[in-house]
């Protein structure tokens, strides 16, 4: 069973909800430079991936594969990219980011680079429509 947890107030302000799986909550990072997932495990103050039970860490795992693939298959990237950090936001959360040859910092990591490019709201709103049909 789950707990309830609150969504770290800089997750919520940089992201759109998009949808939520089986233990993870997956919202779409509001920066148009990449389609950039980030997956939230609903477990109050989970930290750490250890901070999860086995079956969960699992399961987050499975879910950040799953959104991986979705993720590739709606943008067509050459390559996903899926980590954990922590340095900012220290609420454990998961992104998957789609790259392509010749993005923003191709092949540089997306952290630090530039400045954000939130999306219109038209761009948005179908995107996330898109990836709630898929997910």
């Amino acid at each position: 069973m789950l707990r309830t947890f609150e969504l770290d107030p800089q997750l919520a302000a940089d992201t759109f909800e998009v949808t939520d799986l089986g233990v993870t909550s997956v919202r779409l990072m509001n920066d148009a430079r990449w389609p950039w997932l980030i997956l939230v495990p609903r477990v109050s103050g989970a930290e750490e991936l250890f901070d999860l039970s086995p079956s969960q860490q699992e399961e987050a795992m499975r879910e950040a594969s799953t959104a991986g693939q979705k993720l590739q298959a709606v943008t067509s990237c050459t390559k996903i990219n899926i980590a954990m950090l922590g340095n900012m936001v220290r609420q454990l959360h998961i992104h998957v980011i789609a790259r392509v040859e010749g993005d923003a910092n191709w092949p540089g990591p997306v952290w630090g680079h530039g400045a954000r490019q939130p999306y219109e709201q038209d761009r948005s709103r179908a995107l996330i429509a898109h990836l709630r049909s898929v997910l």
